[in-house]
């Protein structure tokens, strides 16, 4: 068994890559490797996509590296690989993102990435630092996680669902915030679960060995 975290230089995989290695050693989900091949993508059991900055500069770099971005689609869509995107990596599960300018995603999650808008003005944005998670569905990927527990976000965007079921959970910033989706085999976080301590580590030792 071999998870990859995708390396397409648009996010910081020093500690996603520590917590994904130490869950994968606690839980003897297999090896897992940083990689920007292809072939890595292709032959991997599970997927880990992060992102850190802009969903269009995220996108634009993923579809720059030769066969990166079909791999990842052949493995989902076709081999129904379990995949779990992390930041603007969960963004670009949906239709589209609207930052600065439209730019389509995955397709897998019905809903489109929008500027957070707290309706209270002290709120400012970024949403950045810890927050509570409010749990709305069950999943196997949250199991061990409950409502309250504290998650770390750092985004000025967040994804407007349009199906409520593939809404698992919320964080609230003077507005629902979208926290956690998944559709099929493909899961996402808002937040950084390498970043969460106990909880994030839980969902990570969940999604290694799950079986969708």
């Amino acid at each position: 068994m071999t998870t990859v975290l995708v390396d397409y230089e648009s996010g910081n995989l020093h500690s996603a890559e520590k917590a994904f290695r130490r869950m994968a050693g606690e839980t003897g989900a297999g090896g897992v490797i940083v990689s920007d091949r292809a072939e890595d993508v292709a032959a991997a059991d599970r997927i880990v996509l992060p992102g850190d900055g802009a969903f269009p500069a995220c996108k634009r770099a993923l579809e720059a590296r030769e066969g990166l971005h079909e791999a990842i689609v052949e493995a989902v869509e076709r081999k129904g690989r379990p995949f779990l995107g992390i930041c603007v990596g969960m963004q670009m599960m949906a239709r589209a993102g609207h930052e600065y300018e439209t730019v389509p995603g995955f397709g897998w999650i019905d809903g489109e990435v929008v500027r957070i808008a707290p309706p209270d003005p002290a709120l400012k944005v970024p949403h950045m630092g810890w927050n509570d998670l409010t749990l709305l569905r069950d999943h196997p990927v949250l199991e061990g996680l409950a409502t309250g527990d504290h998650a770390y976000f750092v985004h000025s965007y967040h994804m407007a669902m349009d199906a409520p079921r593939q809404l698992l959970a919320t964080a609230d910033y003077g507005m629902p915030v979208t926290a956690i989706v998944a559709n099929g085999t493909t899961i996402g976080t808002q937040f950084h679960p390498e970043k969460s301590q106990g909880p994030g580590l839980q969902l990570i030792a969940n999604f290694l060995t799950w079986a969708p």
